[in-house]
């Protein structure tokens, strides 16, 4: 957990100073970053962690967790909650690259990354699928989704490690991207603590506005980890399996909503307080979901 502290808050805080100083950096930073950066960083989990069909159930137990979160926000009752759908799409999906990977390497085996990573690419590819047209207000449609789906940073990455994968240097590779894609992490972070100091110097953060934040953060925070649990103990999956499923559930909202809100220019003042709410509480909520993890055995 101190390795994850030392690359939060040095890259929130210094975001903070460059989108208090220079308002319109961030949304000359989102396009570069979702077009070059994501496809690069996805690559580069996927070669160092070596996920492969063996997952599949793991793939599975995530893919159905955050479509069921997603669909069940779309119910009437719940979408008066959720009027805006970047709070629904954050509400659903979580990002392990930048929190979940440092958490399990931190509490769980070294074997459990690629659990993590499995998690992430599955959240990333519907997060990046159905995000944009969720967070833009469209009526998503089959040729829409597949269009988004094609055009997908997170596709072209996985696409990109498959190329490297087949390649006679892909453990070199796999070394070599690392890094890269551990800073475009880093990059993401700081556009976060970028997109907040707008919002101080401009007066958006105030008690009525995290207020709002309330029911998307009990979803994202309480509510779907304690749904894993119960996936992960009805498909009677080792506690190994579990306690890594439940983690990447619990953490917080996925920074790539925040990007496809920069990119679209639409409730970007809600997606940054929503990834940076439910980051600060999950500094917290997750070591304590760690806790109960072991209290189950």
């Amino acid at each position: 957990m101190l390795q994850l502290l030392l690359e939060l808050i040095p890259c929130l805080a210094g975001g903070l100073a460059l989108g208090w100083f220079n308002p319109a950096l961030p949304a000359r930073l989102a396009p570069p970053l979702v077009r070059f950066g994501v496809p690069l960083s996805v690559a580069g989990l996927l070669l160092r962690s070596g996920v492969g069909v063996e997952l599949a159930d793991a793939a599975g137990l995530s893919l159905v967790l955050i479509l069921v979160g997603l669909l069940a926000l779309q119910w009437p009752a719940l979408r008066r909650c959720w009027p805006l759908g970047v709070m629904r799409l954050g509400a659903a999906t979580g990002n392990t690259a930048y929190f979940g990977v440092p958490v399990v390497l931190a509490l769980l085996p070294p074997a459990s990354l690629a659990l993590a990573v499995t998690y992430d690419i599955v959240g990333t590819l519907v997060t990046w699928t159905v995000g944009p047209p969720l967070v833009s207000g469209q009526r998503p449609s089959g040729h829409s989704v597949a269009r988004h789906l094609l055009g997908s940073p997170a596709v072209h990455g996985m696409v990109l490690a498959l190329l490297l994968q087949l390649s006679p240097w892909a453990t070199g590779l796999a070394q070599l991207l690392w890094w890269p894609a551990r800073m475009v992490i880093l990059v993401a972070l700081t556009l976060l603590g970028m997109r907040l100091g707008v919002m101080l110097r401009s007066g958006e953060v105030h008690r009525q506005a995290l207020s709002a934040l309330r029911p998307a953060l009990l979803m994202k925070l309480l509510v779907l980890p304690a749904l894993m649990v119960l996936l992960a103990t009805l498909t009677g999956q080792p506690a190994a399996v579990r306690d890594v499923l439940v983690l990447q559930a619990a953490t917080p909202t996925a920074i790539s909503v925040l990007l496809i809100a920069e990119a679209s220019s639409k409730d970007v003042s809600a997606a940054a307080g929503l990834v940076f709410a439910s980051t600060g509480i999950a500094l917290v909520s997750v070591p304590l979901w760690w806790l109960a993890l072991q209290a189950l055995g």
